[in-house]
């Protein structure tokens, strides 16, 4: 170390201004790089520390605003370390600042949809209005959000497509899998079926999902009656609904309860129609009227 000290005081004042300015950079870029990685691990730490304190829906809000929080520090950092940097090697950082300020408000007239992008994405996670892993609706887009920055949200829908949303043009957000969610069933029957009779049989088949191993955790209440929903062509339509967990559970739930459903009614003769057009000539449901024959009469032309 002495022999360091008294090689750099035998160099001339020049080289030992240049060293001192290079190891003054140094010791800034690792500061920067140390505090990189502080912040990113209290912010981990954090993160850790309010997920095992609140759980459930919270974790995924948690989640989103700690990769925000991380992102936001960086940037930070980034920018102090780059003006003390620029301070040493004798660019006065006050006259860029004004400059960027000017150019600041110029840039904001011409880019205010970016700057709406980015108040719009504050409030957003601000309001908690969208999570990473919600199935939501936005801007006439439906899907899994897979990120949510101050910028953009995006999405993945069904058929695996990729969307991504500005937050500018984020108006109405349907949320899709907040707390819980409802599977509502609509089903027809005939109209000479009784539907005390059917929505008996939809208890049954929910009572037994709800009994199913693979399927009580998803279902989370008893089926809901609604009652008759409307009078169609060919049927008579009932509505009931399920209260299931959040995010896909409904949609997964009400496909099970149809194809048991359907299986259901047709061992208790209930009768699933489908567009058709049906001639009574006076037979009862029992088939105790004799049946009624049409014939058919073959006509050929005859000179």
């Amino acid at each position: 170390m002495q022999r360091l000290v008294s090689y750099f005081r035998e160099l001339d004042e020049g080289t030992r201004l240049v060293a001192t300015q290079v190891g003054r950079i140094a010791v800034i870029l690792v500061l920067a790089w140390a505090l990189q990685i502080v912040a990113a691990r209290l912010i981990r730490l954090f993160r850790i520390y309010m997920s095992r304190r609140t759980g459930g829906d919270e974790v995924a809000r948690i989640e989103t605003l700690a990769r925000v929080f991380r992102n936001l520090a960086g940037v930070v950092i980034v920018l102090v370390a780059g003006m003390l940097i620029l301070g040493e090697v004798g660019i006065s950082v006050a006259p860029i600042l004004a400059t960027a300020g000017v150019a600041g408000i110029a840039i904001g007239f011409g880019a205010q949809t970016l700057v709406k992008d980015y108040f719009s994405g504050f409030f957003l996670l601000l309001d908690d209005q969208v999570r990473q892993g919600d199935v939501v609706e936005i801007a006439g887009k439906g899907g899994l959000v897979e990120e949510v920055t101050l910028r953009y949200v995006r999405l993945r829908d069904l058929e695996g497509h990729v969307h991504f949303v500005p937050n500018s043009e984020i108006s109405v957000v349907t949320n899709r899998t907040r707390e819980y969610a409802t599977a509502v069933i609509e089903v027809g029957i005939a109209y000479r079926e009784d539907p005390e009779q059917a929505f008996a049989v939809m208890r049954k088949v929910a009572d037994g999902m709800r009994a199913d191993p693979d399927w009580r955790d998803r279902v989370v209440a008893d089926l809901e009656v609604l009652g008759v929903e409307t009078w169609a062509d060919s049927a008579v339509v009932l509505r009931a609904r399920v209260r299931v967990v959040p995010a896909i559970q409904q949609w997964n739930v009400k496909r099970e309860f149809l194809k048991r459903l359907k299986k259901a009614y047709d061992d208790a003769g209930i009768e699933i129609p489908y567009p058709h057009l049906t001639i009574y000539a006076g037979q009862n449901k029992d088939g105790s009227a004799p049946p009624f024959h049409l014939l058919k009469k073959n006509l050929s032309n005859t000179e």
